[in-house]
């Protein structure tokens, strides 16, 4: 079952919450769209497959759909919910599209701060330049070429960070899990993903700490225990790598606060 509810609407772009009920490992039937668009998961994994070329997607990967491409689904994993951006083709102007993206620390906070300013109403001004902002960020992140027959191996790694597996807290454990050699692991993961083991570890890291911000958690030193960091300095210092931000000043962002930095020397 398939619930999808409209965010924001223009007569140049849309944006979608789209909830999917569904646990079928098959391929569904195939289907048409017409129009560009940016589809990031917020949460679950799904595989889809346009063209008849085939990709796992998750909070880690996302995918740009053109007009007049076939696709299908598959939902191994159960259900999952994702942001489906509809956009003129305006907005891909100037912009490099790839079918498939990697969905850095930036892309993320991105896309969380356009689901921010939709729940504020300001569709005209918050809205449409927070899409500006994601559409720019996503289409610079082109997944690089990949072989098929190291596809099966990262996907695995992929789903055992993302689901904390106990392996996965470090490369040679993770091989092991995988029954491949840490030094292949380490090569093909970063052949495919275009990023290292280590920095996509640390981006799902940053992905689960703005979630836990988003949903309200006020306690820095539990955050970084629970995601397995070092400490709260650790905590700081990776956020700080990935985003550019600390995570006071990214708390403000994921709530829709100005920074008071930025608001003084508005002022002046």
């Amino acid at each position: 079952m398939l619930c999808a509810v409209p965010i924001a609407a223009r007569p140049d772009f849309t944006v979608t919450a789209v909830n999917c009920h569904a646990d079928h490992t098959r391929w569904s039937a195939p289907q048409a769209r017409h129009d560009h668009r940016i589809v990031l998961v917020r949460r679950g994994r799904f595989r889809r497959q346009a063209d008849g070329v085939a990709a796992d997607l998750d909070p880690t990967v996302g995918y740009v759909g053109v007009p007049g491409e076939e696709e299908r689904f598959a939902h191994p994993a159960g259900g999952d919910i994702c942001t489906s951006i509809s956009v003129s083709p305006e907005f891909w102007e100037g912009s490099a599209v790839a079918r498939a993206l990697y969905v850095d620390a930036r892309v993320a906070l991105a896309h969380h701060r356009l689901l921010e300013a939709g729940t504020r109403g300001d569709i005209d001004y918050a809205v449409t330049e927070e899409l500006l902002g994601l559409v720019a960020a996503a289409t610079r992140q082109p997944m690089p070429s990949r072989r098929r027959d190291d596809e099966a191996t990262v996907t695995a790694a992929r789903q055992a960070i993302l689901a904390g597996a106990p392996e996965a807290a470090g490369l040679r454990s993770l091989a092991g899990l995988l029954d491949v050699s840490p030094y292949r692991l380490s090569r093909v993961f970063s052949q495919h993903m275009g990023v290292s083991l280590t920095r996509y570890r640390n981006r799902v890291r940053v992905g689960h700490a703005m979630n836990r911000l988003t949903d309200g958690e006020t306690s820095l030193a539990v955050l970084a225990a629970d995601l397995g960091f070092a400490d709260q300095a650790h905590l700081t210092r990776t956020i700080g790598e990935h985003l550019g931000h600390t995570p006071t000043t990214l708390r403000r962002l994921l709530s829709g606060q100005v920074d008071p930095a930025i608001q003084e020397r508005v002022g002046r």
